[in-house]
């Protein structure tokens, strides 16, 4: 719990850096169109940067196809262990979507970094207060911040500190929420994704298909043969040198379609642009098939339908 407390936090000072450039441009544009107004010390106007920031955030996210796969990792590294990011970017509903969760990252996480940064050395102060008398006012009784008395700034200093973790907790868990709706896949990526393997599991039922037909009536074929070379050993070497041959022949092509399924079946570990081999068929060696299992003594029909 602790861990993740701590992994989530980062992810939104994380977020707080990111916003930086965006605020402080946003502070020179307000200084620029309202010359009195100061931007960088007046909490309005400060705020009003923050507003005025996010729009530009969301065209960022909007615009770039780089922000997806660099907001996924940080995500899936910081703030929520399990996202599946494997959608993509292409189509103006997921880029609107990786827009919403960057405008989300950077505005939360600016507001928890600004409180991150305000709320530990003012809890400092409070909680050395009644031990450090050049802090205190003239009469020593309150601290100028807060009309309360002395003796209970220690106490609100510990809750402005326990509520910082909480504000920070309630911000993660709020990013951990809603990270699988922006930054997962669409239902389209989804469905892209399960055509896939649709597809793959339909090729992969045909190359066993193939292979049963292929490989596995060509070693029948040379059980046969060799069968029949035992029985004839002595009494008919040609035949068994034809047979030895045609058990030779048949070993090499079962190597082979073995050979091209091991491609079929490797061809996403290829390196790029390199062709895949040949799915094995049957029919590409009936022929020989035939002869090899004549070649046993087997008197064979072929019937093409």
């Amino acid at each position: 719990m602790l861990r993740t407390l701590q992994l989530r936090w980062v992810h939104l000072l994380l977020g707080g850096a990111l916003l930086m450039p965006y605020f402080l441009l946003m502070s020179v544009f307000v200084g620029l169109v309202w010359p009195d107004a100061n931007a960088v010390t007046h909490m309005g106007w400060q705020f009003a940067a923050y507003g005025l920031s996010l729009p530009a955030v969301a065209a960022t996210g909007l615009a770039f196809p780089l922000v997806r796969p660099l907001e996924a990792a940080a995500a899936r590294a910081l703030c929520a262990p399990g996202l599946d990011a494997s959608g993509t970017d292409r189509s103006w509903a997921a880029r609107r979507r990786t827009a919403g969760w960057f405008t989300l990252h950077v505005g939360v996480g600016g507001l928890v970094s600004g409180v991150t940064l305000a709320v530990p050395p003012m809890a400092w102060v409070l909680v050395v207060l009644p031990f450090a008398p050049s802090l205190r006012d003239e009469e020593g009784r309150d601290f100028g911040l807060l009309d309360v008395p002395l003796w209970t700034a220690p106490l609100i200093g510990v809750a402005f500190l326990a509520a910082l973790v909480g504000v920070a907790a309630g911000a993660g868990a709020l990013l951990a929420r809603y990270a699988p709706a922006l930054l997962g896949p669409t239902p389209a990526d989804r469905l892209a994704a399960a055509e896939a393997r649709s597809a793959d599991l339909a090729r992969r039922n045909a190359l066993a298909r193939e292979l049963h037909d292929s490989v596995g009536h060509a070693l029948s074929a040379v059980t046969l043969q060799a069968s029949a070379a035992r029985k004839v050993f002595d009494r008919d070497p040609e035949f068994v040198r034809s047979a030895l041959e045609a058990i030779e022949s048949a070993t090499r092509d079962a190597v082979a379609e073995l050979d091209g399924v091991l491609g079929v079946l490797r061809v996403g570990e290829a390196a790029p642009g390199t062709a895949p081999a040949p799915t094995p068929s049957l029919a590409r060696d009936l022929e020989g098939l035939v002869e090899r299992t004549r070649a046993a003594g087997a008197e064979v029909v072929v019937r093409v339908r």
